[in-house]
């Protein structure tokens, strides 16, 4: 997971992530790289997120909002996507 989080960052100009509890799904790993490109993964639990965020050198925000989410880039998959789950769809999946 740690080599899957440096490889976004090398793509994407360098990242911050930020962690969100799953419950018994596990952790989310949300990735935001310096261009505002996104992406997420998603670890078996908060200490394997928080390792591999540790071993990859990814600076972990306390909460996704203010600068972090200013800084993400939405295109056209996402507003289609978003769109389709508020009215209850699948939206572009």
């Amino acid at each position: 997971m740690a080599k899957q989080i440096t490889a976004f960052g090398s793509r994407h100009g360098g990242a911050e992530g930020q962690l969100s509890h799953l419950g018994r799904r596990g952790t989310r790993i949300v990735l935001v790289g310096t261009d505002g490109t996104w992406g997420d993964l998603v670890a078996p639990g908060d200490a394997v997120a928080r390792r591999a965020a540790e071993q990859a050198g990814l600076a972990l925000q306390d909460s996704f909002d203010g600068e972090l989410a200013a800084r993400v880039t939405t295109g056209p998959y996402e507003w289609k996507r978003m769109a389709g789950i508020q009215l209850g769809g699948r939206g572009g999946a």
